[in-house]
C-alpha cells in the first residue's frame, strides 16, 4: 500500500505564498503521474496541477497566472512532489490533497491520495 503524507498547510494573507510537499511511502516502483487537488466543504475536488514522470505539466486555468508550469516540480528519487503557490486569493482556501498513480513492486498499479492539508487564506 502507497501512502501520501502532505505538508506545508497554514493561514496566509492575501498575495501571500506558501510551498507544500508531498512524500510517497511504500513498495513503490515507479509513479506515472503525481500532483494536487483541492476540496471546498460542499464541492467536488478540483485538479490544481499535475506532474508527470517524463516531467510534463497541467496547470488548472482556476490558477493560471498565479501558478506556473515550474510551480508544481518533483523529486523521483525521493518520490517527493511540490507545489509553490504565489499571490494567494481567498479563494484558494481549501483542503489540498495529494494524488500519485503508478506501480508498485507486485506490479500493480495503484491510485492513492494523502489525507489533506489545509489552506487558508485571509483577506
Amino acid at each position: 500500500q502507497v501512502q501520501l503524507v502532505e505538508s506545508g498547510g497554514c493561514l496566509l494573507q492575501l498575495g501571500g505564498s506558501l510551498r507544500s510537499s508531498c512524500v510517497a511511502a511504500g513498495r513503490i516502483f515507479s509513479i506515472y503521474c503525481t500532483g494536487w487537488y483541492r476540496q471546498e466543504p460542499g464541492k467536488q475536488r478540483e485538479l490544481v496541477a499535475r506532474i508527470t514522470s517524463s516531467g510534463s505539466t497541467n496547470i488548472a486555468d482556476s490558477v493560471k497566472g498565479r501558478f506556473t508550469i515550474s510551480s508544481i516540480s518533483r523529486d523521483n528519487a525521493k518520490n517527493t512532489v511540490y507545489l509553490q503557490m504565489n499571490s494567494l486569493k481567498p479563494e484558494d482556501t481549501a483542503v489540498y490533497h495529494c494524488n500519485a498513480e503508478g506501480r508498485n513492486y507486485n506490479q500493480r498499479d495503484f491510485r492513492s491520495w494523502g489525507q489533506g492539508t489545509q489552506v487558508t487564506v485571509s483577506s
